[in-house]
């Protein structure tokens, strides 16, 4: 990643190389401010420390990523993202139980469900998403149902689940998680398979040759290479 990870400039980036999907986590602050950061702290990558939840977003906004060269940018708000690039495509995931109901609020007065997909490691909390917006809005399988998918295609028996994309990494603790196999079952299944996090080209290769319908990265030019050696980028 040339910019500093999770800001305007990193996702100006993409958008500028051309993608259309754009992935971030959120979490809220103190006074209930949705920002567009991975982790809990601002300790790792910022010049700052504390933890979000117990921050304003006036403290917030006074700490500044620093990018692996150097650069330093802000940490963006979430509802500033969709301003900013009003036809991108979003995959948010909200880091934290506390987050999940300002994200629907944000949502829905935004009134962008049509370009937003939301993913969680929570079950309970993508179901508060399904209560609230039914079918409006795209969901990734929680760990249960991605369980219950691995298995399925152990015996190729498509599942029915809750949800509409399976996003994974390639291995879980070493055991192989995306196969040709899982990759089948998830589409019988009417699923989306997404792969995180791929950073070298032989394994994006590897994951297109099984069909996998999105692969995350933090080397969107490398990706995009990728793409275009293999005929794919549009």
């Amino acid at each position: 990643m040339d910019q500093p990870e999770n800001t305007l400039p990193a996702f100006q980036n993409a958008v500028d190389l051309g993608y259309r999907y754009i992935e971030t986590d959120v979490h809220v602050t103190a006074d209930g401010v949705l920002v567009a950061f991975h982790d809990s702290t601002l300790d790792r990558v910022t010049d700052a420390t504390g933890n979000i939840t117990d921050l304003t977003w006036a403290e917030v906004s006074q700490a500044l990523v620093v990018g692996l060269d150097g650069t330093k940018a802000p940490i963006p708000r979430l509802d500033e993202l969709l301003e900013t690039f009003p036809d991108i495509r979003f995959n948010i995931d909200p880091k934290q139980h506390s987050s999940a109901e300002p994200l629907m609020s944000l949502l829905a007065r935004f009134d962008c469900l049509d370009r937003v997909c939301v993913g969680s490691f929570s079950d309970s909390r993508l179901q508060s998403f399904r209560a609230r917006f039914g079918d409006r809005i795209c969901l990734g399988l929680g760990p249960r149902s991605i369980a219950k998918l691995r298995l399925s295609s152990m015996v190729r028996r498509a599942p029915s689940l809750p949800g509409h994309i399976a996003q994974v990494p390639p291995t879980q603790k070493g055991v192989p998680i995306v196969d040709a196999r899982f990759v089948e079952t998830a589409h019988a299944a009417g699923l989306q398979v997404h792969v995180w996090t791929i950073d070298e080209p032989r394994q994006m290769h590897e994951l297109l040759d099984l069909g996998v319908d999105g692969i995350m990265t933090d080397r969107p030019a490398e990706l995009r290479r990728v793409f275009i050696e293999r005929g794919i980028w549009h």
